[in-house]
């Protein structure tokens, strides 16, 4: 695993951000953590540490394009940065997703990374290069419901759908600039999001060895981290059933709880 000297992530204060932090938190390491739950995120910064990082954490909400871009320009020269906050809603109960939960999930998903990666990459483009001519990753959360147009979760599975496209897609520009840009697409990992969810859930894995996983493929510079691979497989396969085959495969299943969220 890379040593990252400093680091940045949110959606920290929970789920896959607090795996990541605590795998991460070494002496020698910096660590600028945000998240919207200052008392959890403040425990997260008390674990990281007592691991013998160095911690800043920082309360805020992704979707404030100003705050994020200060933020990230206050934390000085990054070495790796994970985009990782998020929420999902769903059509659980017998619910639709109302306008207020769409506009959250897309407004969250999508705006919230590109408030993170766009000037994280700025910044990292005028870094000096190391000796492989990396100025510095830059990892995605996404998710393998970015596969599949589920009807169970609409807005979430559309918006992973994006930040992947585009992490991908923007992977070539960004490695012309020594940036290493990473869509990471889990599948489910318990965490408070995955924990409200009341129907199967195969491959489920805890938050650390994800995170673990997830490290692996960032130094490793891969365009894209997709685990389990089964999992990524079955979703692919789903993704390309007809619309209508689609819709009745997931009418045998329960929905996807209301809200719920990470972060």
């Amino acid at each position: 695993m890379a040593r990252f000297h400093s680091v940045l992530i949110t959606g920290a204060s929970s789920g896959i951000g607090r795996a990541l932090a605590e795998a991460l938190a070494a002496p020698g390491v910096a660590l600028h953590l945000g998240g919207r739950d200052a008392e959890r995120l403040a425990a997260v910064a008390e674990a990281c540490r007592a691991r013998g990082a160095s911690v800043t954490a920082r309360a805020l909400d992704v979707r404030d394009a100003a705050a994020m871009a200060a933020w990230i320009e206050g934390a000085g020269q990054l070495s790796l940065v994970v985009a990782n906050a998020g929420i999902s809603a769903g059509t659980g109960d017998g619910h639709e997703e109302t306008p207020e939960q769409v506009r959250a999930v897309l407004g969250t998903n999508i705006d919230g990374v590109l408030n993170t990666v766009l000037p994280a990459w700025a910044a990292m483009r005028a870094a000096p290069p190391d000796a492989r001519g990396v100025r510095g990753r830059i990892g995605v959360v996404a998710s393998i419901a970015a596969f599949v147009a589920a009807p169970a979760a609409p807005s979430y599975c559309a918006s992973k759908a994006a930040v992947d496209a585009w992490t991908v897609a923007s992977a070539s520009a960004a490695r012309r600039d020594g940036v290493l840009l990473t869509s990471i697409c889990p599948g489910y990992v318990f965490t408070p999001m995955t924990a409200r969810n009341r129907f199967p859930m195969p491959g489920m894995m805890d938050a650390g060895p994800a995170a673990a996983l997830i490290l692996r493929g960032l130094e490793q510079g891969r365009r894209r981290i997709a685990f389990p691979w089964w999992m990524a497989a079955l979703a692919r396969f789903a993704g390309a059933l007809p619309p209508g085959a689609l819709a009745a495969l997931f009418e045998r299943m329960p929905g996807k709880p209301p809200m719920s969220g990470q972060g």
